[in-house]
């Protein structure tokens, strides 16, 4: 049988209930193959995956039944396998959007371990983590369009000779236009799975729920990306337990914006949605990046009656700008959201414009995808992120002075790091030093997530350990700043961070971006934001007004860049210092470096200055050494 969901849970006591039952009988599945089939055994005819061609309602559309997905699969699998492709080697897939890109997921899983790559990343970084997991296959984008995907792609085939083959699909399933004949070891990936059995794994493959199934990499938006191993039974639960805790049914429909080589669209996605037989609408290749698709968002659901609405929050605010228009959104049974802390203001938009309730999951690679969900109905306060999946647990510690987790668990109601352990733990990093990191002494994972655990046994979160501001020794959570910025009627998406200060170590900053067609001054808001901010040592020193916010691949806005841009204006205030003490005005220019980990560059301009730099340098450089924070002097 496939997932079938009982009610959402309504308590801690329902979860237990749950747990009554051992947990090899609620998670039977070895696989997530396996998983798959028993859904296509009672659904084969049902709609399983419908990709948008464009963003238009009532553009074209190709929509894949159960069966339709699962002999792709098969195909891609015994493809795979006549190329060599071992049941530990690695198949790395580098896809836009669609259909194609769950023939790599789940065919590659059914062979090998699956690396899902993240396109917009560099060639370098690319290039790292296909040497870090050995891959000796790639499907990859084959058009040659303005996404320079299959550019990349023959690129990489050229740089790593243990790459032995380049698998190239075309969108729309149509052999590869290249006008000369392929390099050696690139292939027609739909040409070639066209002659493969369609009706079983020609590997006859037993699998364990501890076979890895997949390479996620990690930690690539501010140094080098760390790759998480998953086993099947780690996806496989995480399918099973965001079904049961949210009450999925194989009628529910789900527009899926997030992208395939994030650990949440790949698995409380699209696999979950897989388990229990429902519909994943996949809104064009460029998915929420595509602007037709969040113009149209609201017909959209009206269209295909959809019943779950899913997004990081940068998303839900670009969706809460966009009006109903007259669309009858009546489907929609429940709203979802993470990855990131939810603004209370964009809650109480979304109540406010659509009559809909958002509910908060917390969830991250290392636990393929979800730790703790708070399930549709009842009341729930931005950050909360409710309670443990069945069979896991949280705890909150005390943290050191150095910000590490101590032995001491918190009392109700008390903030400190949130630890983790369940049966969907990642099985560890391929660098075992990196693993070791990870977890405590005893076994659970630092998750890095600052929150507290309130009356009713749900974790809420205020923020990540790394995004404390910690001025003179006092920390302070940047939530409580953004929180009281984002009540502004005018904003529309902000964040704090901390700039470095010599004596302070760090000072609270606010960004910010507003919504379209507001306004208000950087000194309105500040007004407005320290008459909320309690304590004195929070009420930020600046807001800095953005025409755009910088987001991660996923939607998440990019702190490590604020922090960089905050870091240039503290630089620019010291040469303006220096230059005026000196009379002597001389350009200076700070120039953000975001890519890897950020950096700050002055730029001096000393012409027409004679011998000025030399004096700015003598005065300005030890400022700029009394700084926490790099900056690099270059002289022009």
């Amino acid at each position: 049988m496939p997932v079938v969901a009982p009610a959402p849970v309504r308590s801690e006591a329902d979860i237990h209930r749950l747990e009554q039952r051992p947990l090899a009988q609620a998670v039977p599945w070895a696989s997530t193959y396996d998983l798959i089939c028993d859904s296509v055994q009672a659904y084969p005819d049902r709609p399983a995956l419908t990709f948008l061609h464009t963003g238009q309602v009532g553009g074209p559309v190709t929509r894949w039944t159960y069966r339709t997905l699962l002999d792709g699969m098969h195909q891609t699998a015994n493809l795979l396998r006549e190329l060599g492709l071992g049941f530990e080697d690695v198949v790395a897939v580098m896809l836009p959007g669609g259909l194609a890109y769950h023939l790599g997921l789940w065919g590659g899983e059914a062979t090998g371990i699956v690396q899902p790559l993240n396109p917009l990343l560099s060639d370098d970084k690319l290039l790292s983590l296909l040497r870090a997991s050995g891959a000796r296959v790639l499907i990859a984008h084959g058009d040659d369009d303005e996404s320079g995907m299959r550019a990349k792609a023959l690129q990489l085939k050229a740089l790593l000779p243990e790459l032995r083959t380049l698998l190239l699909v075309t969108a729309d399933g149509q052999p590869l236009p290249m006008a000369s004949p392929l390099p050696e070891g690139v292939l027609d990936f739909h040409a070639l799975r066209a002659d493969q059995p369609a009706d079983r794994l020609m590997s006859h493959r037993r699998f364990a729920p501890t076979d890895i199934a997949a390479y996620f990499h990690t930690g690539g938006t501010t140094g080098a990306p760390k790759l998480a191993r998953h086993s099947h039974g780690a996806q496989v639960f995480t399918a099973w337990a965001n079904a049961t805790m949210q009450g999925f049914r194989f009628d529910d429909v789900l527009i899926n914006g997030y992208p395939l080589f994030h650990v949440a669209g790949v698995l409380p996605g699209s696999l979950c949605s897989l388990a229990v037989g429902m519909e994943t609408v996949i809104p064009t290749a460029a998915l929420f990046r595509n602007r037709d698709v969040i113009r149209n968002y609201w017909k959209l659901v009206e269209k295909h009656r959809s019943t779950l609405i899913s997004g990081v929050p940068t998303a839900l605010a670009a969706l809460a700008a966009v009006p109903l228009d007259g669309a009858d959104i009546s489907s929609v049974r429940s709203v979802r959201t993470g990855a990131a802390p939810l603004p209370p203001e964009l809650a109480a938009r979304f109540q406010r414009e659509f009559g809909l309730a958002v509910r908060e999951s917390l969830g991250m690679t290392e636990t393929a995808g979800l730790s703790t969900v708070t399930p549709p109905g009842g009341d729930a306060p931005a950050g909360c992120v409710g309670w443990a999946l069945p069979y896991a647990r949280f705890r909150v510690v005390a943290l050191d002075a150095d910000g590490a987790p101590t032995a001491q668990e918190l009392a109700t109601g008390e903030p400190g790091m949130v630890l983790y352990k369940a049966p969907n733990l990642f099985s560890g990093y391929l660098d075992a030093a990196e693993t070791a990191k990870a977890f405590t002494a005893d076994g659970w994972l630092i998750t890095g997530d600052l929150g507290f655990r309130d009356a009713m046994g749900r974790l809420n979160l205020s923020g990540r350990a790394k995004d404390l501001i910690i001025r003179g020794g006092h920390n302070i959570d940047p939530k409580v700043i953004e929180d009281a910025l984002g009540a502004h009627p005018a904003v529309h998406l902000c964040a704090a961070v901390g700039a470095p200060d010599a004596y302070a170590g760090e000072l609270p900053v606010a960004f910010a971006t507003l919504l379209p067609g507001a306004t208000a001054t950087e000194a309105e808001l500040l007004a407005f934001t320290a008459e909320r901010v309690d304590e004195a040592p929070a009420k930020p020193r600046s807001v800095t007004l953005l025409e755009h916010m910088p987001v991660t691949n996923v939607g998440k806005i990019y702190k490590p860049e604020l922090r960089t841009l905050a870091t240039g204006a503290v630089v620019q205030a010291l040469v303006n210092q220096v230059c005026d003490a000196l009379g002597r005005p001389v350009q200076a220019r700070p120039e953000v470096q975001a890519a890897g980990d950020a950096q700050v560059r002055l730029l001096l301009d000393a012409r027409r200055q004679g011998d000025a730099l030399a004096a700015i340098e003598a005065k300005l450089l030890p400022l700029i050494a009394a700084l926490p924070a790099k900056v690099a002097v270059d002289r022009t």
